[in-house]
This record gives C-alpha cells, structure tokens and sequence, in this order.
C-alpha cells in the first residue's frame, strides 16, 4: 500500500480558501482543521461532532457548506460509502485508487492501471468514451481484523 500525503498543509487550505473568498470564521475553521488532519473517511456527522470539539458553536449547516467548498476546491474527495452516505476525505497527489474499511475508516491508497482492458471493453459495450475512472474498495483492514479476533 501506498503512503500519500495530503495535497496541500492545513495553511494551504486556509490560503486557498481565502484566495476564492470563502471567509475563514472559527466555525470554518474548526471543519477545516478536522478533514485537513484526518487519516479516515469522515461522514458529516462526524466531522461536526469532532470539530465542535474546537469549536461549540459549529452548527451542521456550516460543515455541509465548507465541505462543499472544500469539495469545489479539490482539496477534499467524496466517497462513497457502502451505505449509500458519502463520507469525506483529504485530496492526495495523482490518480490513486482507495480501499476503506468499513469498520474504522481507514483508507489506504494503491496504485494500478490494469484496468485499461476492463475500460475497454464498458466502452465497446456501452458506447461511452471513458475518460477516467474511480475505484474505491471496502473491506476490514488488518487493525480491526485483529480486534474482532481477540473479541
């Protein structure tokens, strides 16, 4: 598995953020600091408990819109969990495929491109001009496997 690092410090965040003239208040802040330092995928929900940790006076509308400029910004990506709920993640360098696991949510990245036959043949199938793909794989990393052994 790789070891990626986030794409930007958590000042790039809040340089860029103020760069489009998102004003960085304490509530924005919070949130910001919380998805910048994450080594998990983050739910809304879980994101707001954790930085009203920072922050008390964080309402959930706040996170939903400074994800969604983070998002705009390509400093955080989406995913999509298994349940059908996105959850949040920092942006990391390049063209790298995710597995997360479900219990703790953790995310490792991985390289490869041996998908090019598979992408080949949807294209013929369907028609479509792929031009980019996005996988994420769910599973339980060894971590929790270990702890569901010893329970």
């Amino acid at each position: 598995m790789e070891d990626t690092k986030a794409l930007f410090s958590t000042e790039d965040w809040f340089n860029k953020l103020q760069d489009n003239g998102y004003r960085l208040t304490e509530t924005r802040r919070a949130v910001v600091e919380t998805m910048a330092n994450s080594d998990r995928v983050l739910d809304p929900t879980q994101i707001f408990d954790l930085a009203r940790e920072r922050c008390a006076s964080l309402g959930l509308v706040t996170v939903y819109r400074t994800l969604a400029k983070l998002e705009e910004l390509s400093l955080i990506q989406r995913v999509h969990q298994s349940d059908g709920c996105h959850a949040y993640f920092p942006a990391v360098e390049g063209h790298q495929h995710m597995v997360i696991c479900q219990d703790c949510g953790r995310v490792e990245y991985f390289m490869g491109d041996a998908l090019d036959n598979l992408m080949d043949r949807v294209s013929q199938e369907s028609g479509y001009l792929i031009h980019d793909h996005w996988l994420q794989l769910f599973g339980v990393c060894a971590c929790c496997q270990k702890s569901s052994d010893e329970n």
